[in-house]
Parts: structure tokens; C-alpha cells; sequence
């Protein structure tokens, strides 16, 4: 009711409102500002750009498997992450060809389309880099880059080996029949791309897209993005996918500090230094115990070397020419041999630095250089530790009985042979047995002791020798 003018007058029946009518009117205009917010926000999000994300991983330097492994796992994150695109910025001179064969096998079953960039201007997809650039969805160069000089190589000691014409065809065609099959599924062009194995071309960025063997010429990572923005691209698999890519986002995958200090571990040049470091360190706290330091650092370094035998792949021949060059260091110090063994040992040690690292379809190995610089060092040290050793076993004991050897002392009484007497050496008093008879104060030499009791024979007098 309403009161007016003093008099209560009653509220037209549609204006009646009970507590549950105000309760219902209340919820529905929170649920009324509750959508008009929400379509406000879906509206703002209509209208601001679509945001897509770019992976970015980084192949610099020599292609080995501590790469590989990063190459694999952010193939891995970008999937996790739903990218659009992974974006693979490249240059390399080749590497293993167990891990360019790794890196492109996760490049073939990525669920994400992979763009392998050859960049920046300069930097080249050499070798084993060639291989993985054609493996790609996208393939694409920067200006002033090149690609190509696939061939299949021997190296020893960063030298290419001439190998029997046989062995070369079986190698070359193992290859080229590895690049055929993707690079035909990739619409790209096989029979060219085979002239980068069998006679070592190489293409400059023109030349690659000119050819079919690549897709995109790009001046940099973001003009790449743009054209390919809207392309529709074919898969592996050979499905089909448009790349929408209207405003990416980069998402750099980096190197973890772990994977940056193995990656030193298992280059070829590294892991000969450890292993020698490792012998040599093991070597010196055997033959000189209590030394401590160089089998401390000759265990840690002994380890590293095994942890990259397990990633690399080395050749036992390698390995066991250089154990055996370790051995003809130890004799040369042990018998006089003029300098032969040292020097079998010097030609084991490099062949073995040579042969250590094995492989077939890239170059890599142990270089020259590193292996002449840490083998001569090595057999020089090596022969001196042992001569050490060696020596050491002819120095008379300097402390407790054993100094007594060889010393002489004074018969106190008349020894008799066999019988025990006593003598005086080093002013102390000692039971005595001579092997002859000695008068009292004649002179005798130590023998042997056994417990407390010295054995003796008469030493001859210096005046009696010149007589």
C-alpha cells in the first residue's frame, strides 16, 4: 500500500512485487550482465589478431648426437605446445651420418610441418645438412647461402681416403637411394639433388629454387613467414595442410646447459683429448700411488670418454691401436730398444686417432692436428713415468731396518760361523750371524735381516783390496 495525502490507498495488482518476484528479478539481471560481459569479451577477442606460435630451433655447427637428441626434443615441445610451425634456422658444415639419419626421422613423423631455413646470409647446409634441408616440409634459403657436396666420405685424420670403386658405388648408392625417398614424396626434384652425392655439387639459393629442390627464398626468418602465411603445403604422409601463420610468435627452443656441455664432450677431438687425459691421469696413480690428483682427473675425465664412446660411433680398432701404442710406451722405457718401440707406439697412436670415430656417408673423425699434438705429449710423459718407476725400484730404502743392508758395522767379539755374536753399527748394538769366522773388531757387511737378527760376512778392509 501507498500512503497519500494521509490515506492508504492500494497498489494496482500487476505492481505487486512478493519477495520471490524481487529475488527473480535480482538473478536475472546478474545473468544479463553476466552475458552481456561475456559477448563483449568474445567480441574483443573476434576482433583482436589471431596469435599463432612459431617453435624456432637452431642446427649450427657439426650435426652430432647431443644435436640430435635437441633436435628431437623440440620437435616434441612443438607438438605438446600445438605450433603452427617449426621453423629450423640451419647451417652446418655435415656431421655423423647416424645422427642426420635420427634428426630426419623425427623430421618425417613430426606432427607439426617443419620449414628447415638455410641461414643467415652465408651460411650453408653442407653435407649432412643437405639431406636434412631436403627432408623438410619447407625448404628454403636465404640470399647468398648454398647447399649441396653431399658425397659419401672416408676421413681419416680430416683427410678423404681413396676407397676401392666397389666400396664407393655400394656407398654412394646407399645414399642416394636414403635422399630418394624423401625427396620424392616431397615433390622435389631427386635426380638433381643425386649430382650433390655422385659428383659433390653444390647449388646456390637461385639455383636450388630454380630447380625444384627447394621451395621459398626468404631475406629473413619473418619475410619466410609471410609468404608461407596461407600456403597450403603437403605432408609425408601426403595430407594436405594451409598454414595460417597472420601474426606468429616465436618460441625459441634452446640448448639446455646440460646438452651445451655435452655437446663438447662428444665432438670427435674432445673425446680423444679425454680419453687420453683419462690413461694418462689412471696410469700415473698406479705406478706412483698416493699422488692422488692425476686419478681423481684421470677417473672423471676416463668416465666423460665412456659416456661419448656410447653416443659416438667408434671404431674398436681405433681404440684398441691406441691401447696398444700405450703398451710400446711401457716397454720402450723398460728395454733398450733405440727408439722403435717409441716410435711404434707414435704411428699406433695416430693410426688409432685416425680410425677412432667412424663415418660412412659424412665427414668426421679426430683431426690431424689434435691427434700429433696430444700424442707426443703423451709418449714423452708416458716413457718418463715408467723410467720413474723403474728407477725407483733400484733406490736403497732411506728409513727403518732396510737402510741397514749393505751398511757395515764393527764384531764386538769373535764371531764364529753360524753362531750368533754381536756387532756394533750406527752405534747400536746387534745380534749377529756371519757366514765366516770374523775376529773381534774386524769389520762386517749386512747381509739380510730377519726380525732382530742381521746375517753378516767379513768385509774386506780397504787397505787389504789394494794389497
Amino acid at each position: 500500500m501507498k500512503r497519500s495525502n494521509g490515506i492508504f490507498r492500494r497498489w494496482p495488482e500487476g505492481f505487486r512485487l512478493g519477495r520471490a518476484g524481487m529475488f527473480a528479478t535480482v538473478v536475472g539481471a546478474c545473468f544479463a550482465l553476466m552475458f552481456g560481459v561475456r559477448s563483449h569479451v568474445a567480441a574483443e577477442e573476434k576482433s583482436s589478431p589471431q596469435v599463432t606460435e612459431v617453435v624456432e630451433l637452431k642446427l649450427d655447427g657439426e650435426v652430432e648426437p647431443i644435436l640430435a637428441t635437441y633436435m628431437e626434443e623440440g620437435l616434441t615441445s612443438a607438438a605438446q605446445r600445438h605450433a603452427a610451425l617449426v621453423l629450423i634456422t640451419m647451417d652446418t658444415p655435415g656431421g655423423l651420418s647416424d645422427s642426420m639419419k635420427n634428426i630426419i626421422q623425427h623430421i618425417l613423423a613430426s606432427p607439426v610441418p617443419v620449414a628447415v631455413y638455410v641461414a643467415p646470409t652465408g651460411a650453408r647446409g653442407a653435407s649432412a645438412g643437405f639431406y636434412i634441408l631436403l627432408s623438410a616440409d619447407i625448404a628454403a634459403m636465404a640470399p647468398g647461402t648454398h647447399a649441396g657436396a653431399a658425397s659419401p666420405v672416408i676421413m681419416i685424420g680430416g683427410f678423404a681416403q681413396q676407397i676401392d670403386e666397389v666400396f664407393r658405388k655400394k656407398i654412394n648408392n646407399d645414399a642416394m637411394a636414403f635422399l630418394r625417398s624423401f625427396t620424392e614424396r616431397r615433390g622435389r626434384n631427386p635426380a638433381l639433388a643425386e649430382t650433390a652425392i655422385t659428383e659433390a655439387k653444390a647449388f646456390t639459393e637461385k639455383e636450388a629454387l630454380d630447380n625444384k629442390m627447394i621451395d621459398l627464398v626468404a631475406s629473413s626468418r619473418e619475410d619466410l613467414l609471410r609468404q608461407l602465411d596461407g600456403r597450403t603445403i603437403t605432408r609425408f604422409d601426403g595430407s594436405k595442410v594451409t598454414l595460417a601463420l597472420p601474426h606468429p610468435t616465436f618460441v625459441p627452443f634452446e640448448l639446455s646447459a646440460r646438452q651445451k656441455f655435452l655437446a663438447r664432450i662428444v665432438e670427435p677431438d674432445a673425446f680423444f683429448i679425454l680419453l687420453l687425459i683419462g690413461v694418462l691421469g689412471l696410469y700415473t696413480e698406479f705406478t706412483h700411488p698416493g699422488v692422488v690428483a692425476p686419478g681423481v682427473f684421470g677417473g672423471i675425465c676416463a668416465v666423460l670418454a665412456l659416456y661419448a664412446m656410447h653416443l659416438l660411433p667408434v671404431n674398436y680398432a681405433g681404440l684398441f691401436l691406441i691401447l696398444l701404442a700405450v703398451g710400446f710406451f711401457i716397454l720402450e722405457a723398460k728395454f733398450t730398444s733405440h727408439g722403435v718401440l717409441a716410435l711404434g707406439g707414435i704411428i699406433s697412436m695416430l693410426l688409432g686417432a685416425m680410425f677412432l670415430v667412424r663415418s660412412p656417408l659424412t665427414n668426421g673423425g679426430v683431426s690431424l692436428g689434435i691427434a700429433l699434438a696430444a700424442t707426443l705429449p703423451f709418449a714423452v710423459l708416458t716413457v718418463f713415468l715408467m723410467r720413474l718407476v723403474l728407477r725407483s725400484r733400484k733406490w736403497k730404502a732411506a728409513t727403518g731396518m732396510e737402510e741397514l743392508i749393505g751398511e757395515q758395522g764393527i764384531a764386538v767379539s769373535a764371531l764364529r760361523a753360524g753362531v750368533e755374536g754381536m756387532i756394533r753399527i750406527h752405534g747400536e748394538l746387534w745380534g749377529a750371524v756371519s757366514s765366516q769366522e770374523a775376529p773381534e773388531g774386524a769389520p762386517v757387511r749386512v747381509l739380510r735381516i730377519e726380525g732382530l737378527r742381521l746375517y753378516v760376512e767379513p768385509a774386506q778392509s780397504p787397505a787389504a783390496s789394494h794389497s
